[in-house]
């Protein structure tokens, strides 16, 4: 017997079912489709993305051409990997990060840009986040807020602890955030170091320079450098058994030992209702920068015992997945 929700699944899964994808079909219509990151092209959040749009009828190799040049692309390059992407035929441009973003922002005011950014509005990517109005629009994390709660969770992890770093990607960062997440911990009795990052190269020498200025712990703030760069990040602060929270609960999941925010996999796919509604033909100027839904906590008790440390039983009981 088939239920009502399998009924509505091959209903929602199937092209030959949805009328918007019957008719793209019929009207031999090829939709050309450009991202700008740092990640490959087989990373989750772009596989994620690219699932989403085929539940819509829009599928890679049939009716969507998606260029590939814009992909595994050094932070340094996304202004002319970006100036090159336009000059071909391009109905969108799916960005990660706020550097990417203004990268598009920079070349194109017409062609539609969607991306995940920490704070849009902050960032002035777009003018508000009801009515972004330009071109742009997308999913913009609740940034400043989510710096406090990790740092929160960090001194609950270690509440002995009198000195912690903080590293931030200043592309991701503003100085005003990076102050007031200070001011927070100190209030908190605790002293926080802060170190700017902003190329791969640098992150293992702030990392062990926060270690050798006595920091107990490390909070690494939301950015697509930290997110790409995850292993190197991860193997070096085990090495040195030194806590660290991260912005995604993939990172945690990859080996991190604690991390509080939303999945990443998931904004690329709300990321993606939205383009669906750009390749119908909604601009972007009126489609509503909106917000994940969903945090999460995830600790690691591998790496927890890899480190020597007793994560306590308050954190695993809030958690919404342990890794054991």
């Amino acid at each position: 017997m088939m239920t009502r929700r399998d009924f509505i699944t091959l209903l929602g899964g199937s092209s030959l079912l949805s009328p918007f994808a019957a008719s793209a079909q019929r009207l031999g219509r090829t939709y050309h489709l450009a991202f700008v990151s740092a990640n490959p092209r087989e990373a989750p959040q772009h596989v994620a993305l690219l699932d989403e749009l085929r539940r819509d009828g829009f599928v890679e190799g049939q009716n969507l051409i998606v260029d590939q040049r814009g992909f595994s692309i050094d932070f340094g390059k996304f202004p002319e990997v970006t100036a090159a992407l336009v000059k071909s035929p391009v109905d969108a441009i799916v960005c990660s990060g706020e550097v990417a973003l203004k990268a598009a922002q920079q070349v194109t005011r017409t062609i539609p840009i969607l991306g995940v950014a920490d704070d849009m509005l902050a960032a002035g990517l777009v003018r508000s986040l009801a009515r972004p109005g330009g071109n742009t629009t997308g999913i913009s994390i609740l940034a400043t807020e989510l710096d406090a709660k990790r740092q929160e969770l960090l001194i609950e992890l270690l509440p002995n602890a009198r000195r912690m770093a903080a590293l931030a990607d200043p592309n991701s960062t503003e100085v005003g955030r990076l102050k007031a997440l200070k001011d927070a911990t100190h209030a908190s009795g605790v002293e926080l170091l802060t170190y700017t990052v902003d190329n791969a190269e640098k992150i293992v020498p702030v990392i062990d320079e926060a270690k050798t200025s006595g920091a107990e712990a490390i909070n690494f703030l939301s950015s697509p450098l930290f997110t790409s760069n995850r292993h190197i990040i991860i193997e070096h602060v085990t090495v040195l058994r030194l806590p660290s929270i991260h912005h995604l609960p993939e990172i945690v999941e990859d080996g991190g030992l604690i991390g509080y925010g939303a999945r990443l996999t998931l904004m690329y796919r709300q990321m993606a209702r939205l383009l669906v509604k750009v390749l119908r033909g909604t601009a972007p100027a009126d489609l509503p920068v909106e917000q994940p839904a969903i945090f999460e906590l995830v600790v690691n008790l591998k790496t927890a015992a890899a480190i020597g440390l007793a994560v306590p039983s308050t954190l695993l009981l809030r958690a919404d997945k342990v890794i054991e």
